[in-house]
Formats: C-alpha cells, structure tokens, sequence
C-alpha cells in the first residue's frame, strides 16, 4: 500500500475512550510461577489491599504471600478479601484505638497488627512493650520472647500479637497481657531449591524478577538503570556495605531502606546518636548497628545540619573497621550503613564550583569519612517516580527475598572475576575493597550460583569499579593530600580497560577541573567539531577533547542515562550540504518514532536555504498488522509537512533490511546501532524541558559509526 492511497475519513476519532483491560500475563510472569510457586505475588495488590493501612510493603506481601500467592484468578481474588478483612478485623488504626481497646476488655483476648517496641525496666527487672498504634505500654514480655527476637528491643518489629486484658486492683500493674507474639517474617526457606530454579532464568529474565520484587516494572528502565536500583538491594546481602546516594527528590532512595525488607532501619539523618546507634553507656545496651542488617539515613544532606563530631569520628571507625569503641570495651556488628540525600543543584553545577558530595552537613564533608564509602550511586540518572512505572506482574515476596538475602551475607564471591581480570596495580586498598563489596553484592543478586560468563562479569566488575571511583575522584577535590589512582582492569590477555564515571564522559571540562594524573589525561579522538562527546570503541575508555577542525570518522559509545546528546550535534554537521539524503530504519511505527524523524527533518529544514530543496527517502518495513492504516497515516502526514519546508519525503518498502543508516550523497555514511530511537521516555508532563531540547534528555546505550565514503 502506497502512502497516497490511505486517507484520514471524516469523523474518525481516536480510540482513546475504551475502558482500560488488565494487561495479560507475561512469559515472564508463568515462568516466575512455574519455579517459585508459592514464594511470588502480584506486586499490584499490595495497593490493592493497603487501603489506609500505614505499614510497611513487607507486612502487607508477608499476607498476601498467606494467602494470594498464586497464579489463579479465583485464589487472588479470594486471598484479597481474607487479607482486606484481617487489616480490618486486626490492623490498629490509630483514630481506632479506643475502639481496639475496648474490643480487648470485652472479650478478653482479640489479635492485633501493631509495631511492637520492648524496654527493660531496670527498677523491676522487667521487659515492657509498648504498642505503637494501640497506645498501650508497660505490657510485660518474658526473656524467652526477647531471646528469641532481640529487635523488640531495637526499633521495635511489626507483629501479629494476642492482647488480654486481666484488671487487677493493684494500681501499679497495668491490665493488658502479651498472649502471643509472632514477628512479620518469614521463619525458613529452601536456598537449594532457589538456586536450583535460578538456573532455569537467563540473566536478562532473572533481572526483570529482581525488578519486579522491588515492585517495579522491568520495560521502563535500561540496563544500566536497572543495576542501579539492583546497587540499592546490596547492603541486605553483604554485610557492612558502606553506600551512599544523593539526587534529585522524588526518585525512590529511601524506599528500599523503609518498605522491602524487615531487616532493615531507616531513621531521619537529624536523629542519630551514639547511644541510639551503637551503645547506651549507661546501660551498656547496643543500639541499631548491632540488631539490624541496615541502618539507612534519611534526609542525610544538608550543609547547615548540627552534626556530633563524636558520632562522626565513631562512625569513621566503625565503617573502616566493623567494630566500635565505647569506654574500655570494643564491640562488632555487621550492619550495613547507607546515606540518602537530596541534591539542590545540577551535576554540571556541583562539578564546576564544588564537588559531588557537597551537600552534605560539614562534619561528613570530610575526606576520611567518605573514603569509607564503597559505592556512590548516581541518584541524578534515577527518574522521579511516576505511576506508569509501577509493576503489575510477578515478584518474589519481600519476606522471602528478604531471608534469601539475608541468608547470603555470611558469603563472599568477590574473588569470581580473577580467572579473568586482574585490577589496576595502583588501587589502594580501600579502593579494592569497595570495588571487591560491590562485586560481591551484584554477584550474589545476580548470579548466587555462581555461574556468570566473561562478559557478565566485567559488566558487573566495570559497573562496580565506577561507583567506587566516583567516590575517589570527588575525595581528590576535596583534599589534596590523596593519592590518584588509574581505574580499571586488564584482561587474561594483558590488555588494559580504563573506566570512566558517566558524568566523567558527559562533562569532561568541569569534571577534570583539578586534575593532574594520567586518568584525565584528555584523548584526542572523541570529540570533533559537531560538539559531541561519546566513548571511543578502543581497549580503554578516553574522555572526549576539544573540538577538531574536521569532522570525527570512526565509533563512538554512549551510556545509559547520559545527556547531551542530540541529532543536532550527531548527525546534523554529517548532513550538511546533501541535497540527497537515505535514512535506513525498519522500525518507523510508533508514535515517539514518527516524532524522532520529524524533529530530524526539521533540523535539515532549518539548516538549508530555503530557496533550496532536499530529497529524504526512508527505506522501512511496513506494518501489515493491527495498526497498518495508523502507520501510514503517521507517514502521509510526516510527508505532507515535510513538503511545506522543501524537504520531498518519501517512503520505499523493503522487507530485507534489518541493519539501520543514514547516507547522504555529501560523502558521509552514518550507521546507526538503534536507529533514531536513541532517548528514553521522558515524564510526559507538559512542562517536560526534555521535550522540547533533547539534549535535556537521557539517552539508552547505542553506538554511531561515521565513515567517509568519498571526499
């Protein structure tokens, strides 16, 4: 069918009115419970029964794992009533404690959902509860009960308990009475029988489980994105990781720390103190780090915070050392120590007048603490969480993910990638070590089997190297005195790759402000006079130079997430002066990519005289399916719009082609590894600066080639 033939009827309206029908379940989503049965859940009906419950995502799967975890509609349906009416029945509104209240003094027992707290009461040597919703304390706990769930004592625990009530005429004993109580987790699993069905998932379908145990949907994020938020999932399977990420509010970085795991403490950044952290003096009672896998702290930023200096020096220790002084004794702990905050300013801005730690209270801007931190995840390449990104397919549920990793801590797998690899000689140390946690955490979420090829594993040692050196590179701003170290790694073969930070390629004038050492040593291939800067395809990755007087010829690589990019600078100075232009792409159908085609024609429009015109042939496949007519229609009008700015568009139907380029009879061929569909989705909003300036947007990895054909 020709372009010519299809015409817009009159009266014809979107179909946009149509009542929305629940997506169909993935390949993914059987497989999923095919093998792990009983242990995922429908990650959207923790919205579905939540209501206005205020618990924890982990409390709400732990019931529905009881009883939803199934495949079966009917089950589903069912277990969503069973769990709306236990939150009913047995959740503590806190508006509804009287009522509770009440219920337990009339009949004499009633079960409850409530976070639970236990102090020891010195004076009478007795432990005492207190019910954070119910409103009641002083309710007596026997040492068993504590023996066996020290965190009672620590936070407080999410628990299913059977409150009495037994009045007594002594005045001093209060009148309700702890029958049962059972923490919110999962008691045991089968780690074999996890392994075993891990090795019936590729590494990209095993991914997108993790993805959608965080609750997540896999489609909406990049492979580079979605390690990123795997990076957050480490401090509960290695014990402790040091991890730090500041970004841009809205994008999730504490939700990990509060809702996926009870084996894990987010506390407000403004409330830690020694005794609540580590040990009470006093009473010599360990604080959070010696009960929790993860003390995370929100809120951390902000340069004008009070801070204790003694916390901080206490924590630098700690941090360095697994262990902690407080008087004459020294104590261990395992806890994983995580710092989230907000950033105020732009990376570009923070690289150019400060550095990327800048936002933190002064006391922790300082080059000892940070050493310490194994991993700096990028929290500006995170998007702002929107409601399309959340998951409706099938996820493990928390309680048991949770006690998987858990249950891996004790593990260490960072030596996996030395019978291929081998770090840079002049890594330090604590250098190795952060790169050797991460690793080891991505390794053991990834692959607890350990079966991971070559290429997995330098993706994993790569990705891991980068965080630790963002890290190091910010440290070197801020004191002078450390030392500069080349990051990488060579190969079985000897051959050296160099890693780079993302932002290290985006912004490599600021980046490099202060540096001195071989690493910012500026290449002098990857940037030419288009103003574009990408990653040279070479046995190390080089930082791009100042522009050349000619234009570059050769391969370029760009990173997930990275800015700046635009078919202005790209592809446009490759166009300039063709009269006759090919664009190769099998795949122009969907509506973002009608629209990456007009904004290149209307680069060439703005960029000719306008006496002039330009012959653009797209060679494509046509959509014989569904939506044949609303693929045509889309080309017809991109024609008839193109024809009113002197560009003669047509369209030429090829089946065969598969590989997609751009040719213009000004001697320059440009093959292009994704075609035009090189940006991820933006927000959507109106308002969205990504919208209008694609260099505004973040792009999904790809790679241009430029060769020259003739002169």
């Amino acid at each position: 069918m020709t372009l010519d033939s299809v015409t817009q009827p009159e009266g014809d309206a979107p179909e946009s009115g149509a009542a929305a029908v629940p997506p169909p379940q993935t390949d993914l989503d059987r497989k999923i419970n095919e093998h792990f049965a009983g242990s995922v859940v429908r990650k959207d009906l923790v919205k579905a029964v939540k209501g206005n419950a205020i618990v924890p995502s982990y409390v709400l799967e732990y019931l529905l794992g009881q009883y939803a975890a199934s495949d079966d509609e009917a089950t589903i349906q069912a277990g969503i009533v069973a769990v709306r009416k236990i939150l009913a029945d047995h959740y503590v509104q806190r508006n509804q404690s009287e009522l509770v209240k009440s219920t337990i003094k009339e009949r004499g027992r009633h079960r409850v959902i409530d976070k639970v707290t236990v102090t020891l009461n010195e004076k009478d040597d007795v432990y005492q509860a207190e019910f954070a919703n119910l409103g009641i304390k002083g309710v007596l706990v026997d040492s068993p009960t504590i023996t066996a769930h020290p965190k009672l004592l620590v936070g407080g625990v999410w628990c299913i308990c059977d409150v009495e009530y037994f009045h007594t005429d002594d005045a001093r004993l209060v009148p309700w009475v702890l029958g049962s109580l059972k923490p919110i987790q999962m008691s045991n699993f089968d780690f074999d029988g996890y392994l075993a069905a891990r090795r019936e998932f590729t590494t990209d379908e095993w991914i997108d489980l993790l993805i959608q145990s965080i609750g997540f949907d896999p489609e909406l994020f990049g492979r580079r994105a979605k390690l990123i938020q795997l990076v957050r999932l480490i401090p509960f399977v290695e014990r402790n990781y040091n991890l730090v990420e500041l970004g841009p509010k809205g994008t999730g970085k504490s939700h990990i720390f509060s809702e996926f795991s009870p084996h894990g403490m987010l506390i407000s950044g403004g409330e830690v103190t020694v005794p609540k952290l580590f040990i009470n003096n006093a009473n010599g009672r360990l604080g959070l780090v010696g009960y929790w896998d993860v003390v995370a702290f929100d809120e951390f930023a902000g340069k004008k915070k009070r801070t204790d200096r003694s916390l901080v020096d206490i924590m630098k220790n700690y941090m360095a050392n697994k262990s902690f002084s407080r008087g004459t004794s020294v104590e261990g702990a395992e806890a994983s120590m995580v710092f989230v905050g907000n950033t105020s300013h732009t990376v570009p801005f923070m690289l150019k007048n400060s550095d990327l730690f800048d936002e933190l209270p002064e006391s922790y801007h300082d080059s000892a603490f940070l050493d310490r931190l194994h991993h700096y995840i990028p929290g500006w390449e995170v998007d702002t969480i929107r409601s399309e990104m959340f998951s409706n397919g099938y996820g493990f549920v928390v309680d048991y993910i949770a006690e998987v990793l858990k249950s891996m801590r004790n593990a260490d797998y960072s030596d996996q990638y030395q019978q291929h690899f081998t770090l840079g000689s002049d890594i330090s140390t604590r250098d190795r070590d952060g790169i050797h946690k991460t690793f080891s955490g991505l390794m053991k979420l990834l692959f607890p089997h350990g079966e991971a090829t070559q290429a997995e594993i330098a993706e994993i040692l790569r990705f891991s190297i980068e965080g630790r050196k963002r890290v190091k590179d910010q440290i070197l701003r801020i004191d002078s005195t450390m030392a500069d170290v080349r990051f990488g790694y060579s190969d079985t073969a000897g051959v050296w790759h160099a890693v780079s930070t993302l932002e290290e390629d985006e912004y490599p004038t600021h980046y490099h402000r202060h540096a001195t050492h071989k690493a910012s040593t500026v290449a002098s291939d990857d940037q030419d006079d288009t103003g574009q800067v990408g990653e040279v395809v070479d046995e190390s990755t080089k930082v791009a130079s100042p522009p050349k007087p000619t234009l570059f010829q050769g391969h370029l690589e760009f990173q997930e997430n990275q800015r700046g990019v635009s078919y202005e600078t790209m592809l446009l100075p490759y166009m300039r002066g063709a009269t006759e232009i090919t664009i190769v792409d099998p795949y122009i159908r969907l509506p973002h990519q009608g629209r990456n085609l007009v904004d290149l024609l209307a680069l060439l429009a703005t960029a000719k005289d306008p006496a002039d015109e330009i012959a653009v042939t797209l060679l494509t496949k046509e959509d014989t399916g569904e939506f044949q007519r609303q693929h045509l229609l889309m080309l017809k009008e991109i024609q008839d719009e193109a024809s009113t700015v002197g560009i003669k568009f047509t369209v030429v139907w090829d089946e065969t082609i598969h590989d997609r380029s751009i040719r213009a009879d000004n001697g320059w061929r440009i093959l292009l590894g994704r075609g035009l569909d090189i940006f991820q989705k933006g927000s959507g909003g109106q308002f969205d600066l990504g919208a209008r300036r694609q260099e505004f947007r973040q792009v999904v990895a790809f790679g241009v080639t430029y060769i020259r054909e003739s002169a």
